[in-house]
């Protein structure tokens, strides 16, 4: 059995007259909340082999649901410049949700929506601005 909440709004209408009147109407309204969308975060895994794998980690931080573990390891090996241009989109993009992103070790990246934040040790790095060429150390 459906549980549904009912919501009781006017309705305006104008007679022949032009004389405003009111008519009590009820709206279904659906509180199941969308089919197939879940309240539950998810810690997703992503490996950035290149530029272009970096959208479908931008779309699931913008959705707001999920934590995200990206391997930069395969693109750190091949271009360098590339992954400098990666993590500022992510770095830019959280900034933008108001999320957390730090470094986890040499390989990883952490990012987080806004409703959670990175737990900072000697693990976990803070991301700084790579538009230097002297940042490559702190990758």
């Amino acid at each position: 059995m459906k549980l549904f909440s009912f919501k009781k709004t006017k309705k305006t209408s104008y007679d022949d007259e032009d004389h405003l009147k009111a008519e009590d109407e009820y709206v279904e309204l659906n509180t199941e909340g969308e089919k197939g969308r879940s309240s539950r975060i998810i810690v997703r895994p992503f490996v950035m082999q290149d530029f272009s794998d970096i959208k479908p980690v931008l779309d699931v931080l913008r959705e707001g649901y999920t934590i995200a573990l990206v391997n930069i390891r395969p693109l750190k090996e091949k271009d360098l410049v590339e992954l400098k241009r990666a993590v500022n989109k992510l770095k830019k993009t959280c900034d933008a949700i108001e999320g957390d992103i730090a470094g986890f070790g040499d390989d990883y990246i952490v990012i987080t929506p806004s409703f959670a934040s990175i737990y900072r040790s000697k693990a976990t790095n803070p991301l700084k601005d790579t538009g230097g060429a002297d940042d490559d150390a702190d990758m």
